[in-house]
């Protein structure tokens, strides 16, 4: 024991900086074990045997599809987002393109398919049809989108959507997750540096005993791998609070809900359910055939019921088979302008979807064990690793301790 004390009291600097260095393996272990789940978004290293890929955009769509039936299946509800959109103040917010739209809209028709016939009618005539067309726009818009309404699920493709997205842009998706989960990446973080320099105090107090070569790099081996188990076990676990005596125990993320419920709803309504997303999945997507189908009965529709002044004069002169040609090219050019009239409506449609509302109140009612699958895909598959990793690197570290101390 005199041998031990007189050890100690000589090299005491070196004693007293083994916790501080295992605090320092417990940290370093855990930020790279961070980093390695969300960089690099691209493979790096030779396929198969040497290099990697961030847990997150390696497994980009099968975390992306978990993201999508969440969001599908507990936290949006599209057809009560769409059903907030009042047509009477759609219209308004895009009248003026609207009706500037109908005017080129129609005078090109019209000029395009019987040209004859349109240039002997009077100026007077030519604008006494357009306006009779603009007069019946309010009432195309509204029709336009009852029938979306009314076949959500034909025209849209939300799931497809959301994945594509995702999946197409792995940045968003790390993103997302990353954004929700900075708080408990600093906690892991944290707790290597508390856990670390814990352990290392028995480390020091071992190797003062033992002096085998062993105990160093050993222990910090197992400080790398119990401090990344421990660390991403309490971020879920547990789901519930536990009170013992005037403590609570409750996963860090479950503790959180509230506020990741309110970051998860901004970064969806900001990045992915966007109006310019949802239109172009509409106009682009795999049901893009039926929403045409859609335009071309309501514009058909709105030519039969509004036009009466110009059905009779075209129908006389060119046929039924040119008035459905013509009837085609308008439907196909009014899906067309949608962007440019949408684009002016969509502060309006952001504020009446009001999605990040939805996904956050919808978010704070989930189970615990549903609220958890948000985050712990992105942990549960290659988590192994990630400790097997900080075991790696501790064990390492301890090396350079050994030496540290033998030399």
């Amino acid at each position: 024991m005199d041998a031990v004390l007189a050890d100690l009291t000589r090299h005491w600097p070196l004693y007293a900086a083994i916790p501080f260095i295992a605090a320092l393996i417990g940290y370093v272990t855990k930020r790279v074990a961070i980093e390695m789940m969300f960089r690099p978004l691209e493979f790096v290293g030779v396929r198969p045997v040497f290099g990697w890929q961030g847990v997150v955009p390696k497994h980009g769509g099968r975390m992306a599809a978990i993201a999508t039936d969440l969001l599908t299946t507990n936290l949006i509800d599209l057809g009560e987002v769409i059903a907030r959109i009042q047509p009477g103040r759609l219209v308004r917010e895009i009248e003026q393109p609207l009706l500037r739209a109908i005017d080129d809209l129609a005078r090109d028709v019209l000029a395009r398919h019987h040209p004859r016939l349109w240039e002997s009618l009077p100026p007077m005539a030519q604008d006494l049809i357009v306006k009779q067309l603009q007069a019946g726009a309010p009432r195309l818009v509204r029709e336009l989108l009852d029938e979306i309404r009314a076949d959500l699920d034909g025209v849209l493709d939300v799931k497809h959507m959301i994945v594509e997205r995702l999946t197409r842009d792995r940045a968003l998706l790390v993103r997302l997750i990353r954004e929700t989960s900075r708080p408990e990446m600093t906690f892991i973080a944290r707790c290597g540096i508390y856990f670390g320099f814990a352990l290392g105090l028995v480390q020091a107090v071992v190797w003062a005993l033992t002096k085998n070569p062993w105990v160093l790099p050993a222990f910090g081996g197992v400080i790398g791998l119990f401090t990344d188990w421990l660390a991403i076990k309490m971020i879920f676990v547990p789901r519930r609070p536990v009170r013992i005596g005037p403590v609570t125990l409750h996963g860090k993320f479950q503790r959180r809900k509230a506020e990741v419920a309110r970051q998860y709803g901004a970064i969806i309504a900001r990045e992915v359910l966007t109006v310019p997303n949802l239109l172009d999945e509409l106009l682009t997507g795999p049901r893009a055939d039926r929403l045409a189908a859609v335009v071309r009965r309501v514009v058909a529709r709105a030519v039969d019921e509004q036009a009466g002044l110009i059905r009779p004069l075209v129908s006389a002169a060119v046929g039924g088979e040119r008035l459905r040609e013509m009837t085609g090219t308008a439907a196909t050019a009014s899906l067309a302008q949608l962007p440019y009239l949408l684009r002016h409506a969509e502060p309006y449609l952001v504020e009446a979807m009001d999605l990040a509302n939805m996904v956050e109140r919808r978010m704070i009612a989930l189970t615990p064990e549903e609220y958890e699958n948000l985050l712990r895909p992105a942990f549960r598959r290659e988590e192994w690793k990630l400790i097997a990793v900080g075991a790696v690197i501790g064990f390492a570290v301890g090396e350079l301790q050994v030496l540290l101390m033998l030399h």
